[in-house]
């Protein structure tokens, strides 16, 4: 075994990063985790030292692989996996393009690629009986889907959760094979999803997600001498979980994946989440956090710290360290890809939403439909990472009328948003809004929480500003190279979270920041944006 004398802080991946699947090759390690309706699909994070990480690429990057226009909120990309065999990368994830009301449609995709950064393959569809695919290859070179099948008759939610189906892949014929069983229905907690399948010590051992993704979640192990089953389960029965200490600083512990070192060291990832002190609200979304296991041989693995309740510091692996250099805070615009940090809503067809070239040194944004909509939405923007944060941006925007509007945007979905706006009034002049919409899922009440828009110089450029501490969002603004202006109001940023939907189960994504224009007229009027900061306060903190 390794010297194990370094430290591990969680959230390893800060921000929405939700579902991890962990894969090592040689000496690379690589996390993928769920973008939902965020296009391109799929963040694959890189490491060499399981401390640090950097966002590496995101693989569903054409139309033939994804396409979420008309997704619902918090549809689309869920729980890929990511494993290496016969030297090849093995992508599969769910595309949902329904999720609510009693039935699920989720198609389920397999792509490959020589290397992790592409190009990876068109897709190849593999079933819709439910979501959360995993690929298991076993010894002797045959693969083995796993998923999660959805039983839209059951009476009781939790039931519609029907068990772990297995079915056996054939790479040369690229389809399904064989008959399609459920090999395990959980541990009686219920909501058993997020398969993974590992061999070890003559057993199979199977890990799941259980209980939802919400307070209750946790992480589940079952094994047995056949893959086929049947599968007992482990002790306690739970590996992980924070259900039962509501005051635990990372809340919401499940959907895990195992890795080991070149050592044997074991560790789990898994996601997490981080509630505001005193409130039951993540605004961060679901993140993902590491663990160190003991797994004894021929016995189930364990926390290496005891109990179940996720550790936020976490011994490392004696590895070298490996730092990366820090985000860029502030994102200048050029003419290429659009900077790492950033993405889009659902649509593979960017140049119909910005372009980087049109006007080169800045992003021009073409106003597009409205605030929320499942087809196209013209915003790019940024994770947030903290609880606390300032972000600032500059633009130019000639609005026609009241229909085109662009600014800065605080963004959880469709229905809970914060949004800072150059409009124009009914005599045309240009002016300064905000708009909030602060109602549950799936239907919001929009208001104008100022008491009068504000008047702004004919032309020119406007700078625009948020603050967020905790719970507290308040935006301030600044014409020209005038100074800046706070506005006399402050909103609620802990809406901007899954828990803030429907009784806390509306959705399951984070709160952005970024740009946006939008132009319901149909005209595509054009905003250009100069310049994007997001610094965050508190890194350190949990």
């Amino acid at each position: 075994m390794s010297d194990l004398s370094a430290v591990i802080r969680n959230p390893v991946l800060r921000g929405f990063n939700p579902d991890p699947s962990i894969l090592r090759v040689g000496g690379d390690y690589y996390i993928a985790t769920s973008t939902f309706e965020w296009y391109p699909g799929v963040q694959i994070h890189h490491s060499r030292d399981l401390a640090d990480w950097r966002l590496l690429t995101r693989p569903l990057t054409r139309a033939s692989q994804l396409d979420l226009r008309g997704s619902e909120d918090s549809g689309g990309v869920w729980a890929p996996c990511l494993s290496h065999s016969d030297g090849l990368f093995w992508l599969v994830y769910s595309d949902v393009k329904r999720r609510s009301g009693a039935f699920k449609d989720s198609r389920n995709y397999l792509v490959t690629a020589e290397n992790i950064e592409g190009p990876w393959s068109d897709p190849v569809f593999l079933n819709a009986s439910g979501f959360d695919p995993s690929l298991f290859h076993d010894a002797g070179g045959r693969k083995y889907l796993l998923n999660m099948v959805w039983n839209h008759r059951a009476a009781h939610r939790k039931d519609t959760f029907g068990g772990i189906l297995c079915q056996e892949y054939s790479a040369a014929q690229q389809r399904l094979v064989g008959p399609a069983r459920v090999i395990w229905r959980g541990s009686g907690l219920g909501l058993t999803e997020g398969p993974h399948l590992y061999r070890r010590d003559g057993w199979y051992w199977l890990l799941t997600a259980e209980g939802g993704t919400g307070y209750d979640h946790a992480v589940t192990m079952a094994r047995s001498r056949n893959l086929w089953g049947p599968y007992e389960t482990g002790p306690g029965p739970h590996l992980l979980t924070a259900k039962d200490d509501p005051g635990w600083p990372l809340q919401r512990a499940g959907h895990g994946d195992i890795v080991e070192t070149p050592a044997g060291d074991p560790y789990l990832v898994h996601l997490c989440a981080r509630p505001l002190p005193g409130l039951r609200r993540s605004v961060c979304g679901r993140e993902t956090a590491i663990q160190r296991l003991d797994w004894p041989a021929g016995e189930f693995p364990r926390l290496a710290q005891g109990g179940t309740l996720p550790a936020v510091e976490v011994a490392a692996p004696g590895l070298p360290p490996h730092p990366f250099p820090p985000g860029q805070g502030d994102i200048a615009f050029a003419p290429g890809p659009l900077p790492a940090a950033l993405q889009w809503l659902r649509s593979p067809e960017p140049g119909r939403l910005f372009s980087l070239g049109a006007r080169p040194g800045f992003l021009r944004l073409f106003g597009r439909e409205s605030p929320g909509s499942r087809f196209e939405h013209a915003a790019v923007m940024h994770r947030q990472t903290e609880w606390c944060y300032d972000a600032e941006t500059e633009l130019e925007f000639a609005p026609a009328g009241y229909q085109q509007m662009a600014g800065l945007i605080c963004w959880y979905h469709a229905h809970l948003f914060h949004y800072l706006a150059v409009t124009a009034g009914e005599a045309g002049g240009r002016e300064l809004i905000v708009m909030s919409c602060e109602g549950t899922y799936p239907a919001g009440t929009l208001r104008y929480p100022l008491a009068a828009p504000l008047p702004l110089p004919g032309s020119g450029r406007v700078r625009l500003g948020v603050r967020v501490r905790h719970d507290r969002l308040a935006f301030r603004f600044a014409a020209g190279d005038g100074p800046w202006q706070d506005l006399p109001l402050t909103l609620d940023a802990s809406l901007l979270a899954d828990e803030a939907g429907r009784g806390g189960a509306g959705a399951f994504t984070g709160a952005f920041v970024g740009m946006a224009a939008h132009d319901i007229a149909g005209t595509a009027t054009p905003a250009d944006f100069a310049w994007f900061r997001y610094r965050p306060h508190g890194a350190q903190a949990v």
